[in-house]
C-alpha cells in the first residue's frame, strides 16, 4: 500500500515511550513531520516498511523514535537494532540523533561502526553489550565475519538512504548483511529515489511492506537573496574577507566541509578583525550552546561550522549565510540557507563556486528550482572606500571618548619637534594599523596560470582524452595510483565507496576514475592529508590492498586494456 500523506498530529498522539516525549520536548520538537506522523506507527507495530523522501524530512527520527520506544528502556547484552547507512558523516548523524533522542533513557547503549575509526574501541562496546548499532557496510561487513558481531536476536534492521548505498557500490554488502538477519527480523527501507535494484532488494527481503512517499519541498524562502560568487580555489581566502567587508550584515553563518576547516578559517577571520569562531563537532554540547549564547549576544558574529552542528540552529540575528564549500545536493543547500530569512525576515546566501563546482551549481539550481543570481568579485576600490569609511568612525567613535593623557602627550610632542599635527596624526594612524596593510590591492587576486586556463578551455564534456597521459587532473585535485584494476573485477563504485568511508569524504569530491588491467588512477581533493592517504594504503578493494600512493605518472602498465579502454567513473 502506498500513501501521500500530510498528517498533522502531535508527538503524544503516537504512543511513544514517555522519556522519548521527554526528549522531543526538550529539543524543541513541536509537531511531527508528515514521514513521522507516518511511518512512527508501523514502526511501532513491528512492520516493514519503505520510507521513500529526501534528506531533511526528519526521517532519521521517523526510525529512531519508535525504535528507541520499543528497545530503548531496558539494557540488553545482544544487538537489537542496526542500521546501515552510506556515509560515514550520515552514520554519525543517525548515530547522535539516537542519543541524543534516548539521553532520557539511562540503560540505553548505541555504537557507530563506520570506516576510518579504531577497531579497538568498536570491539570493546560490543562486547560490552548494546541495543542499537549504527554502521557504514563495509565496517558493518568486517565485524560480522571477525565474528565481533552478532545479529541472533536482531529486531530491525533499517537501511538508510539506500539509493545512495546502491550509487557508492554497496549493494552486495547490503545484501549480504541482510543474509545474516533472523528471517523474522524487521526492514525499515528509506530511499529518495527507487530504482529498479531497490525496488527488487525490497521484493525480496521485505514482508508485506507499508509503503509511504513524502514529496520533497525544496523551495527556498523568497526572503532569501541568493547570489553566487564565481572564485578560483587560490583566491576563496581573498574573497571571503572581501565579501564580509563589503556585505552589509548582523550575523552570519560560514559553512565549511570538515572540522579542520572551520578552525582554519575561523583563525583566518580573527586575523582580519572579525569577530568569529568555529562550530563543530569536537565541541561538547555545553561548548556549542555556549558559542550559540555568544552570537545571539552579539559577542561574535561569525560562526564557522560543519552542516552536523548547524542542524536546527535558529538565531534570529542570522542575516547571511555564507557557503564557503557548496553543499553537494540541493537539500543540504536548502537546509543551510534556511538558517536565514526566517518568520519573513530578509536574508542574504552567498555561495562560493570554483570552476571545478560549476556542475553542483547547475544541480542545486536544478533541485531547488531556482535559479542563483551570478554576483561580481567585490573590487579593491569598493573595499577601500568601506575602509577610509570604517576608519573615520572610529576616530568619530574616539574623538567622544576622554582623550586628556593622550592629548598633553601629543601636545608635549609637538612642541617639542614642532612636527605637522596632520603628519603626527598619520603617524599614530601607522602606528595603530601595524603591518597590515590599510588598503586592498587586486594585484591579491592571483590570476590561474595559462596552462590552467587553457586546459579548462579545452576540457571535453568528459573531462580528456581516451588515453590516461593526455588530461590533467582538475584544479585543486591530485592524481593517485592504486593497485588494483579490473583484472581483479573492481568497478568505479568499488573505489568510490571505500576511500568515502574510509577517508570520511563525501562522494562527490571523489574525481576522475581510470581502470587499468592491474591498477588504477583516481584524483583527489589536494587537501587529504597524508595521515589519510597512509591509512588508505590498507585498505581492501576487490580483495587487495589500494596501496595508494601518488601517480608518478609512469607508463608501466599504463596502457588501457583493448577492451574498450580504460574505465570511468559517470558523472554523479
Amino acid at each position: 500500500m502506498s500513501e501521500q500523506t500530510e498528517v498533522q498530529s502531535s508527538f503524544e498522539d503516537l504512543a511513544l515511550a514517555p522519556a522519548l516525549l521527554e526528549s522531543i520536548q526538550q529539543l524543541g520538537y513541536q509537531t511531527p513531520s508528515p514521514i513521522q506522523a507516518a511511518i512512527i506507527p508501523h514502526v511501532l507495530a513491528g512492520k516493514d516498511v519503505i520510507g521513500q523522501a529526501q534528506t531533511g524530512t526528519g526521517k532519521t527520527a521517523a526510525f529512531a523514535l519508535p525504535l528507541l520506544s520499543r528497545f530503548g528502556a531496558h539494557a540488553a547484552q545482544e544487538v537489537q537494532v542496526l542500521v546501515l547507512a552510506p556515509t560515514r558523516e550520515l552514520a554519525l548523524q543517525v548515530t547522535e540523533s539516537f542519543e541524543q533522542y534516548g539521553k532520557n533513557m539511562p540503560m540505553l547503549s548505541v555504537v557507530s561502526l563506520c570506516g576510518g575509526m579504531e577497531y579497538r574501541q568498536q570491539i570493546r562496546a560490543l562486547r560490552r553489550g548494546v541495543q542499537i548499532v549504527v554502521g557504514t557496510p563495509g565496517r558493518v561487513v568486517d565485524h560480522l565475519k571477525r565474528g565481533t558481531l552478532q545479529l541472533n536476536h536482531l529486531q530491525c534492521l533499517v537501511l538508510d538512504e539506500a539509493d545512495e548505498m546502491l550509487r557508492m557500490g554497496f549493494i552486495e554488502d547490503v545484501e549480504w548483511v541482510m543474509e545474516q538477519a533472523p528471517e523474522d527480523c524487521q526492514v525499515a527501507l528509506f530511499s529518495a529515489t527507487m530504482p529498479a535494484p531497490i525496488r527488487k532488494l525490497a521484493q525480496r527481503y521485505l514482508q508485506a511492506p507499508e509503503e509511504v512517499t513524502v514529496a520533497s519541498k525544496t523551495a527556498t524562502a523568497p526572503a532569501i537573496h541568493q547570489r553566487y560568487l564565481f572564485v578560483h580555489q587560490r583566491n576563496k581566502l581573498e574573497a571571503l574577507v572581501r565579501v564580509l567587508e563589503t556585505e552589509v550584515f548582523d550575523g552570519v553563518i560560514l559553512f565549511a566541509r570538515t572540522k579542520e576547516s572551520t578552525l582554519e578559517l575561523a583563525e583566518h577571520l580573527q586575523r582580519a578583525g572579525f569577530r568569529a569562531t568555529a562550530l563543530n563537532g569536537d565541541l561538547a554540547q555545553a561548548q556549542r550552546e555556549q558559542v550559540v549564547d555568544q552570537l545571539k549576544e552579539e559577542r561574535i558574529d561569525i560562526l564557522v561550522a560543519t552542516d552536523v552542528v548547524a542542524r536546527g540552529l535558529d538565531v534570529p540575528r542570522i542575516s547571511m549565510v555564507l557557503n564557503y564549500d557548496i553543499p553537494f545536493d540541493g537539500e543540504t543547500y536548502v537546509h543551510r540557507i534556511g538558517r536565514t530569512g526566517r518568520a519573513g525576515r530578509e536574508g542574504s546566501a552567498i555561495l562560493f563556486v570554483t570552476p571545478r563546482e560549476r556542475r553542483m551549481l547547475s544541480s542545486i539550481e536544478r533541485v531547488t528550482r531556482q535559479r542563483v543570481e551570478e554576483m561580481p568579485m567585490p573590487t579593491a576600490e569598493q573595499v577601500n572606500a568601506v575602509r577610509r569609511e570604517r576608519f573615520k568612525e572610529q576616530i568619530t567613535k574616539a574623538l567622544g571618548g576622554n582623550l586628556n593623557d593622550f592629548y598633553e602627550l601629543i601636545k608635549e610632542y609637538q612642541e617639542e619637534t614642532q612636527a605637522d599635527p596632520l603628519a603626527v596624526a598619520a603617524a599614530l594612524a601607522k602606528v595603530m594599523q601595524g603591518n597590515k596593510p590599510l588598503f586592498a590591492s587586486d594585484d591579491a587576486l592571483q590570476r590561474p596560470a595559462k596552462r590552467e586556463r587553457r586546459e579548462r578551455n579545452e576540457r571535453g564534456p568528459r573531462g580528456g582524452g581516451e588515453r590516461r597521459g593526455n588530461s590533467s587532473p582538475e584544479a585543486g585535485m591530485r592524481r593517485y595510483r592504486i593497485e588494483v584494476g579490473h583484472a581483479h573485477g573492481v568497478k568505479p563504485s568499488n573505489i568510490v565507496g571505500a576511500i568515502a568511508n574510509e577517508a570520511n569524504l563525501n562522494s562527490r569530491v571523489i574525481g576522475r576514475i581510470d581502470i587499468f588491467p592491474k591498477f588504477s588512477t583516481v584524483d583527489l581533493p589536494e587537501e587529504i592529508p597524508a595521515a589519510t592517504i597512509t591509512h588508505l594504503q590498507n585498505v581492501r578493494v576487490a580483495g587487495r590492498q589500494l596501496e595508494i600512493a601518488p601517480d608518478k605518472g609512469g607508463r608501466g602498465g599504463a596502457r588501457p586494456s583493448r577492451q574498450g579502454g580504460p574505465r570511468r567513473r559517470k558523472a554523479s
